[in-house]
């Protein structure tokens, strides 16, 4: 059933699950790497053999797409130290030749393998910037990713505080920008799991 307060969009035929650049890449692709979340962790449920053989597929094309595409399944191969190298020269590839949005989502992208790695530090100041450019600029999706991935960098550094601030945020950013059903699921799975983190932590104490 619908939760409470959640704006609901028409059924409609069940998309794919995609992370924001990774979707917008490769939208007229029906295949679905991503079958779903972990309730506990929020990772990626992925078929490593599919990612293997995608990132064979692309081998080492230079173009902005395939350089994020690349660092996508690096970081969910758990190859973070090669998505890292990768995730660089994104960045500076979109910075040379890409719009403000296109630099936006690689460095959205640099900054979950930097979570990857462990630096939430340095992966939350890169996201909390990014966010306040989207925002500034209106693009609601992008910043709804930046939150969306600033709250699991909180939630992976055991602030679940911060992270469920964040995810109610990207929720309400996603409903502004018309985002799918399956979208608006996933962020609610990360606030039901960041108040139950919460709430065992609390106990705890």
């Amino acid at each position: 059933m619908p939760r409470p307060g959640v704006a609901r969009l028409p059924r409609r035929r069940r998309q794919a699950h995609w992370t924001e650049p990774h979707r917008a890449l490769r939208r007229e692709s029906h295949v679905s790497y991503i079958s779903g979340y972990d309730p506990d962790t929020l990772r990626e449920k992925v078929s490593p053999t599919q990612c293997r053989d995608r990132l064979e597929e692309i081998g080492e094309q230079r173009s902005l797409p395939a350089l994020l595409e690349r660092v996508w399944l690096l970081k969910v191969l758990d190859r973070a130290d090669e998505a890292l190298v990768v995730s660089e020269q994104s960045v500076r590839v979109a910075r040379m030749a890409g719009t403000r949005k296109d630099l936006l989502r690689a460095r959205i992208l640099h900054a979950t393998v930097l979570q990857a790695r462990g630096s939430y530090s340095a992966a939350w100041q890169e996201l909390t910037t990014c966010a306040e450019e989207a925002e500034g600029q209106g693009w609601a999706g992008i910043g709804a990713f930046a939150h969306m991935h600033r709250g699991k960098v909180s939630y992976d550094d055991g602030d679940y505080e911060a992270a469920r601030k964040d995810f109610k945020r990207a929720l309400f950013l996603r409903q502004e920008s018309g985002a799918t059903e399956d979208q608006l699921e996933s962020v609610l799975m990360a606030i039901d799991a960041a108040d139950q983190r919460r709430a065992a932590a609390s106990v705890a104490s």
